[in-house]
């Protein structure tokens, strides 16, 4: 028991936790200003950002001040690595969908549980390539740059490559952000997040 309060204060846990739930109350909050009874298509932000704030959260707490003790340790840490990023991402995918209940067909729940799952797995991705402090930047930039270009985009292979903006029953965007998850996962858990250097 105490090992896995020192794992989870060293990884941020209990922040990482308080803040996924304010983005949750954020995400809920925002929800209602946008009078999406009215139109369905008007919940497209809170779909398309609360789950990129949320991996930014979860991509946060893959920071490790200790990566010399884990690369030394007895036993393998890829099943703790895997364990933390499952349950963040399951809470994640179990709380923002309270922003955009009903209407789930359109822009309702399954679109954010896909969005969560796509935006937390480039985060995992780019956790292992430029570190955690860092691994917000480029689902960041990617679901800008989609949200932006995607508007009057036409075809079938949009539902592959905008995603982030797809109503959640498109299997093409559902595709995307399971592959974009299972490697994300699959690289952090076998290699962690890259080495930084100590916090200021």
């Amino acid at each position: 028991m105490t090992g896995l309060l020192l794992y989870a204060r060293s990884r941020a846990l209990p922040a990482t936790l308080a803040a996924l739930v304010g983005t949750t109350a954020f995400a809920v909050w925002a929800a209602t200003r946008l009078d999406a009874y009215l139109d369905p298509d008007r919940r497209v932000p809170v779909v398309a950002l609360a789950p990129l704030l949320a991996a930014a959260v979860i991509g946060s707490s893959l920071y490790t001040a200790s990566d010399e003790l884990d690369r030394t340790a007895v036993r393998p840490w890829w099943p703790r690595r895997l364990v933390q990023l499952g349950a963040l991402t399951a809470l994640a995918a179990a709380l923002l969908p309270l922003a955009v209940l009903g209407h789930p067909e359109v822009f309702g729940p399954p679109a954010v549980i896909r969005n969560t799952l796509g935006c937390t797995g480039v985060t995992a991705a780019a956790a292992v390539l430029i570190g955690a402090r860092l691994s917000w930047l480029p689902a960041f930039g990617y679901v800008t740059a989609v949200y932006l270009a995607s508007a009057g985009a036409r075809g079938r292979a949009v539902t592959v490559w905008a995603w982030p903006m797809q109503p959640g029953a498109q299997v093409g965007a559902w595709a995307a952000a399971l592959v974009a998850f299972v490697l994300g996962a699959a690289l952090y858990a076998v290699r962690g997040a890259r080495p930084e250097g100590p916090r200021g």
